[in-house]
């Protein structure tokens, strides 16, 4: 019996660092989810899949963009696409606390795609994803509903800027060729 348990754990060593070596840089951070105690690793819930990170905020012109967000986290989600929003007041239009965030974004525009803390997402205190985000993106977001399209393995392929909606044409189209 002993030898069997050495021999499976001789065994699933060797999977186990493979598979944490399968961790992108661009998503190997610990955030908690919107409104809860306890951080979880973006690697483990979406290595793999398309994202498309938001800075979002409740009083902007540009909050809108929440209804627009959910529509295509539900058209695409079941193809491999998560939509990310990550609350900020970075530009002053986030000041409520993360339980208001998540009862507004839920009673307002039914979202229901994962939100994260309320975070700073540009300058010198940014939260280490942005920065990484911004590292590889090329730059910080400007405004609020900032986005970052980030490919299978981890790689920022385009950051679009607020006024790039939901349902631009341009960003439908960059999401489908990859997924």
């Amino acid at each position: 019996m002993l030898r069997l348990l050495l021999w499976l754990f001789l065994l699933v060593l060797p999977l186990r660092a493979a598979m944490a070596g399968d961790c992108p840089a661009a998503l190997d951070f610990q955030v908690r989810p919107l409104a809860s105690a306890r951080a979880e690793s973006l690697c483990e819930r979406y290595a793999g899949k398309v994202l498309l990170v938001v800075n979002t905020a409740s009083r902007c012109g540009f909050t809108p963009q929440y209804e627009g967000l959910e529509t295509l986290y539900r058209h695409y989600r079941d193809r491999g696409l998560v939509v990310l929003g990550f609350p900020s007041n970075d530009f002053a239009q986030e000041p409520e606390g993360e339980e208001k965030i998540q009862n507004f974004c839920q009673a307002s525009y039914g979202v229901g795609f994962p939100m994260y803390e309320k975070i700073r997402v540009s300058g010198p205190d940014a939260h280490p994803f942005y920065r990484q985000l911004a590292a590889q993106g090329g730059g910080y977001p400007e405004w609020n509903f900032y986005k970052y399209l980030v490919d299978r393995k981890g790689a920022v392929v385009a950051r679009l800027p607020s006024q790039v909606r939901p349902d631009d044409p341009r960003l439908i189209e960059a999401i489908e060729k990859l997924l």
